[in-house]
């Protein structure tokens, strides 16, 4: 297993303990971290996930909610809607990824931890937020155009 599913998956599961009360977030994560067998890499990159979703949790959560009309929040699994936001934390804050990887990733994961039927619909919903960050995802081509017509004419 890669160093990022393990990590994806890792994270997870603290989100799955979050879910449930049970303390300060943070010591949540530490506490989870100290009984576990990970690489430093995995280690660190759990921990960027958690710490994005738990920053930007609202925000993660509504680009989910505006592409899942007929599904709130907190009527999808507990799986399911930690699957899906720890994939759009990595599609709004780390750049580099490419969506379609991270769409794999977390249909992989839901396939293990969740089941055939949960892969299904986060791959649909997902899919939708990427549609829709691309909508609105500046076009390099704009800034050009934009910056062209306010040249002085000959």
């Amino acid at each position: 297993m890669g160093k990022r599913r393990q990590a994806r998956e890792c994270a997870l599961q603290v989100l799955f303990q979050l879910e449930f009360p049970s303390g300060d977030p943070r010591e949540v994560l530490k506490s989870y971290w100290a009984g576990r067998k990970a690489s430093r890499e995995a280690r660190e990159y759990g921990t960027w996930i958690v710490e994005r979703i738990l920053e930007n949790g609202a925000a993660i959560d509504r680009r989910i909610e505006a592409v899942s009309t007929n599904w709130r929040l907190a009527r999808m699994a507990v799986i399911d809607r930690n699957i899906l936001r720890i994939a759009v934390a990595e599609l709004l804050y780390e750049p580099t990824l490419v969506p379609a990887i991270v769409m794999n990733e977390a249909i992989e994961i839901a396939k293990r931890y969740s089941g055939e039927g949960s892969a299904v619909f986060v791959n649909g919903v997902l899919d939708a937020v990427v549609r829709k960050l691309a909508e609105t995802a500046p076009r390099p081509d704009a800034k050009i155009a934009r910056e062209g017509e306010h040249e002085p004419q000959d």
